[in-house]
């Protein structure tokens, strides 16, 4: 039933990206067909994931593959949660799509691109994640990546469009090899290309740490970790907004299930310097991460560098299951594991939403800067309201469900008492406070990103005559808004369908999390910590009770209703609000070492008289200067020096083919 049920997301993902090919010519197949396809496979998807979660492991094999090797596919617990969490937002990209897509429809762009590539990466991603063979996972993961760079380049009359897409699609092979070697090694000692003759192989431990050097490599490229993440923010802005919610809440999921699978799986024993290593690398992802998206003034750019930030806590959390489990502490180990998940799930949740939200902003006011919008709230309602939970929800607030999954990795890290190791002791406290800044900063972060657009008053006439967006994606938006509220509200309940994760990874216990019931997440035990989410809830529903009684109740005919202080210059107009650059100006000061800025002010007017002031900022990412350009100079360099070989000289040419026969007649001999 539950191999039927993903046969069937897959199948209708891959009919989607057929009846694509039709839009060309009928150009309302993409909303009357493509999108209904993608829907149904969304629904059959996360139906079947929520079977595997709770279910036994599934196992078969296709009919295709090499003579020698037919493609095998698996479902179990941990491969059921990452379909769940594609199926869902799969199904809400589907309900946005076709209003979303409306401007493309007498556009000249090609609907049939999009059509069939967004079939082709639906249904990559659902191969990757029930691989059980490397061959088909890679198979699946090239399916995954290149119709998703021709996503990416689907504006490709810009040039930040091509640049974008060849630098994803160059970082995205890069990553693939590193992926690629990494099978090799375990298969060299499996003795197969099957995860089941990998998982059965013993590793030396230095191999062990070979294979797992380049899986973490691969998948952390995929996933956006700094340094790796120079793809990330040039990719997801410049796609269709509903690809973006893809790549950024699902397609980095399907490279953290990469990485555990490998690592928690088929490795098997993890070692401690591994888990330093990917705390560490996680934790660095989280501030940076935070701290760029805070210069952004790019809605779409600023959500994807949000998007490292949070790939950082989820490797953060994985670090410290992976320093415990080696440490010999597996319920600790498998607490850290459910917190990264479950950050996972929440991420794909708010991330998918606020670029939904984002998309919609951008079709009705057609700018993508948060200087030329503001006071959207009153004219796009429902979108500012769902915006505002996907705000809540990342920014960690409590009871939405950002704040249960980083509260649960934060107790993990506040359990390196328990370590015998000093260092440790020292080094997960460090991470633990670096967490705490990141989610401070996030906050921040967010009432700067929901201030600047949705209050105030319109900073341009397209803010200003911005319309509602259509009703499918209102729709989208209030499914993963309200998913949201659910898995903040109840997270034992949600926690609880996950126990099954551990035990499928080499047979790991399963946390007490929720040993207290539905009401209570306990990570380690009542006496230690413990967090009810519904009981906030409540308290805030009573404390807003009692706020609205006191200002609305008896004296509501005394309040009084005047003009806003407008500090003596006339009506209060745009130009006497915050702009997003200033509102980051504080915390650009305090981490002015993090950026590459580069910033003028300009006297306008002549010496005698100055008429005003114009301010030019621009931020840099110090990882193309540090890492990224020496490797270019290199490349061009190197190329430089291949290219002399090609000399135009005939009796050199003859030289080669002289020296290239004698070489393979020694070669033969």
């Amino acid at each position: 039933m539950v191999l039927k049920l993903i046969a069937y997301a897959v199948a209708l993902s891959l009919l989607s990206g057929l009846a694509g090919l039709g839009t060309s010519r009928f150009r309302s197949l993409l909303k009357l067909v493509c999108f209904p396809l993608l829907g149904l496979s969304g629904l059959a998807a996360a139906a079947g994931g929520l079977l595997a979660l709770t279910g036994e492991p599934a196992t078969a094999q296709l009919p295709l593959g090499l003579p020698w090797l037919a493609w095998s596919v698996r479902i179990d617990a941990l491969a059921g949660f990452i379909l769940l969490l594609i199926g869902v937002v799969v199904f809400a990209v589907a309900v946005f799509g076709p209003g979303y897509t409306r401007e493309f429809l007498h556009g000249r762009h090609s609907l049939a691109a999009l059509g069939v590539f967004t079939g082709l990466f639906v249904a990559g991603m659902m191969l990757v994640v029930i691989a059980n063979d490397a061959f088909l996972f890679m198979v699946a993961w090239e399916l995954m990546s290149l119709s998703s760079y021709f996503l990416v380049a689907f504006q490709h009359e810009n040039a930040a469009n091509r640049r974008a897409a060849f630098l994803y699609l160059l970082m995205a092979h890069v990553g693939g090899l590193a992926i690629l070697l990494g099978y090799g090694v375990l298969a060299a000692f499996g003795g197969g290309f099957t995860f089941e003759a990998m998982r059965a192989a013993e590793l030396p431990p230095l191999w062990a740490g070979v294979a797992f050097a380049l899986a973490f490599f691969g998948f952390g490229m995929k996933a956006g970790l700094v340094p790796l993440h120079a793809w990330l923010p040039e990719a997801h802005p410049v796609a269709p907004s509903h690809i973006s919610a893809l790549m950024s809440g699902v397609m980095l999921k399907v490279a953290i299930y990469g990485f555990v699978r490998v690592t928690f799986d088929l490795i098997g024993t993890v070692q401690v310097d591994w888990g330093v290593i990917v705390l560490l690398v996680g934790s660095v992802s989280a501030l940076l991460g935070v701290l760029y998206a805070m210069q952004q003034t790019d809605i779409k750019r600023l959500l994807a560098y949000s998007s490292i930030e949070n790939i950082g806590v989820i490797f953060m959390a994985l670090g410290l299951a992976m320093i415990f489990l080696a440490a010999g502490q597996p319920l600790l180990g498998s607490l850290g594991l459910i917190a990264a998940l479950y950050h996972a799930l929440n991420h794909a949740l708010f991330k998918s939403l606020l670029f939904l939200g984002a998309g919609a902003v951008i079709q009705q006011t057609h700018q993508h800067s948060l200087e030329h919008m503001g006071g959207l709230l009153k004219r796009l309602p429902y979108t500012g309201t769902f915006f505002l939970v996907g705000c809540l929800s990342i920014a960690s607030l409590p009871p939405f469900n950002g704040f249960a999954s980083e509260w649960l990795t934060l107790q993990t890290a506040l359990q390196g008492v328990v370590l015998d190791s000093g260092v440790l002791r020292i080094i997960i406290p460090v991470t633990a406070a670096m967490l705490a800044l990141t989610a401070a900063l996030g906050a921040m972060l967010f009432v700067r990103l929901y201030g600047i657009a949705f209050l105030g008053q319109p900073r341009t006439r397209q803010a200003r005559q911005a319309h509602l967006p259509s009703f499918g994606m209102r729709t989208a938006q209030a499914l993963l808004a309200v998913l949201c509220l659910l898995l903040g509200v109840l997270p034992a309940l949600s926690i609880d369908v996950m126990g099954a994760i551990p035990q499928v990874l080499g047979g790991l216990p399963e946390p007490g999390i929720t040993g207290q019931g539905w009401l209570w997440l306990t990570p380690v035990s009542a006496a230690t910590a413990s967090y009810s989410a519904p009981l906030v809830l409540l308290g805030l529903g009573i404390a807003w009770g009692l706020f609205y009684l006191l200002l609305h109740g008896r004296n509501h005919q005394r309040v009084r209703r005047i003009h806003p202080w407008d500090c003596g210059f006339g009506p209060l107009s745009p130009r006497m609000q915050y702009t997003a650059t200033a509102f980051a100006q504080p915390v650009r000061r305090i981490f002015q070492p993090v950026w590459l800025l580069d910033e003028k002010i300009e006297r306008l007017g002549d010496d005698r008289r100055v008429s005003g002031l114009r301010h030019q900022l621009q931020v840099g990412d110090r990882s193309w200067k540090l890492l990224y350009e020496p490797i270019g100079r290199w490349v061009l360099g190197a190329a430089r020096n291949i290219a002399r070989l090609q000399g135009g000289n005939v009796r050199t040419y003859l030289s080669y083919s002289f020296f290239t026969l004698i070489f393979l007649l020694w070669l033969i001999s």
